[in-house]
């Protein structure tokens, strides 16, 4: 039976602040001059809580007064910033993210790819990040109309047969796991808090600790 790893992408592979935090205040300042936001500052823990939510998520919690045709313009003009960043080579993996993946996949591991990012940003990244090499298949909330990737999980599962390990950095990746009886590790290096997935079966430090915390768990769900 194969083995397979759920793998989250922003603040597990891909150090998404570098590109996020520019995307984000572009779109508040435009909120800003239409008049429907106040000019205020921003830190960065402010900006980056809102990493790992899908982009309905964020701004119905944000600014769930704002007007829908607001929310969806200032929605896109986030991932349109983003994806353009990354075409231009600013967005950056986590270091060692790359040596990581490939030593999951020279371990006998299948990686799936599973984040709550539209499809545009996803391909763009598959594309310049050549990300081919190392997932064997990719799912993004975006196909799924934005569904919780707890809900998601179970069409992966169906689709690929096997023997599941999971890891993100933010809650709802722990729970996506949890709910589906999958041991899940959680990376600290990330965007989320250890509060979050406090009962998690590994931790990781850094992505490079990844492969080895993998190898463990493997060794104890079969023993």
């Amino acid at each position: 039976m194969k083995d397979f790893i759920i793998l989250d992408y922003d603040g597990t592979i891909h150090d998404t602040m570098k590109i996020y935090k520019k995307a984000f205040l572009e779109a508040y300042g435009w909120l800003v001059k239409e008049g429907r936001a106040k000019r205020r500052e921003f830190d960065d823990s402010q900006i980056s809580r809102w990493l790992g939510f899908n982009s309905r998520e964020m701004w119905n919690t944000f600014m769930p007064d704002l007007e829908e045709e607001y929310k969806e313009k200032a929605s896109s003009m986030v991932g349109a910033s983003m994806a353009a960043q990354v075409e231009n080579g600013e967005a950056v993996l986590y270091p060692g993210a790359e040596e990581t993946l490939k030593k999951l996949k020279e371990d006998g591991n299948h990686l799936i790819f599973l984040s709550n990012c539209k499809e545009k940003y996803r391909d763009v990244h598959r594309r310049c990040f050549g990300l081919d090499r190392f997932f064997d298949d990719f799912y993004c909330c975006e196909s799924y109309n934005f569904i919780p990737k707890e809900e998601i999980i179970p069409h992966i599962m169906r689709e690929h047969p096997g023997n599941y390990l999971a890891a993100g950095d933010r809650k709802s990746d722990y729970l996506a796991a949890k709910k589906n009886g999958i041991p899940f590790i959680a990376c600290l290096y990330g965007f989320g808090s250890r509060e979050e997935y406090e009962d998690a079966q590994g931790f990781a430090g850094e992505v490079g600790q990844l492969p080895k915390l993998v190898s463990v768990l493997k060794t104890v769900k079969n023993s």
